[in-house]
């Protein structure tokens, strides 16, 4: 029986494999090949063999038509797309706010994550920071145009995740039950 591994390291029959049915990286996938087929455990279906080469590769996804420079692009996703990021974003959509203000009204968020957060968004023009010279020293964060251009879409997950966390909870407890 060889297992397929998400660790990329050769250790005896494990390999990193991404998983036919929807393009995910799985942990632990155990499979059992039978002359030309592959039977994956647990998924409840026969998968054909392509020409030795291991399971087939999903189908094309959302990045198909993305350009080879695609690496950027999923850097770009995964900077809008983290939890803070999307938090601060929201929380800014009002108007300039000052650090303290920042971490006061972001539940949740430590200081070094919050101060990560907020150079990472003004490296990649989402977010001005305005420091006055005045005692005490006074710094203000700010939407940029660009910045304002991602509220649309960070204020639909935001609901999103409101409207449906009973629901994505649910599922949890009852995937977590039958584990």
């Amino acid at each position: 029986m060889a297992t397929y591994h998400r660790c990329g390291h050769a250790h005896g029959v494990r390999k990193a494999m991404v998983d036919p049915f929807d393009g995910v990286y799985k942990r632990h996938i155990r499979v059992r090949e039978k002359g030309t087929r592959v039977f994956v455990e647990g998924v409840g279906r026969v998968v054909p063999e392509v020409s030795g080469q291991g399971l087939p590769a999903p189908e094309p996804g959302v990045c198909a038509g993305w350009p080879q420079e695609s690496g950027f692009i999923r850097e770009v996703l995964d900077r809008i797309g983290d939890k803070w990021t999307v938090l601060v974003v929201g929380t800014l959509r009002d108007g300039p706010r000052r650090y303290t203000e920042l971490h006061a009204v972001v539940p949740g968020i430590s200081q070094r994550m919050l101060t990560l957060t907020l150079r990472q968004l003004a490296r990649d023009g989402l977010v001005t920071r305005t420091a006055y010279a005045e005692v005490p020293p006074r710094v203000e964060y700010a939407l940029t145009p660009l910045g304002r251009s991602l509220l649309d879409v960070v204020m639909a997950l935001s609901t999103w995740a409101v409207t449906h966390y009973e629901a994505v909870a649910a599922h949890r407890r009852a995937a977590d039950a039958s584990d």
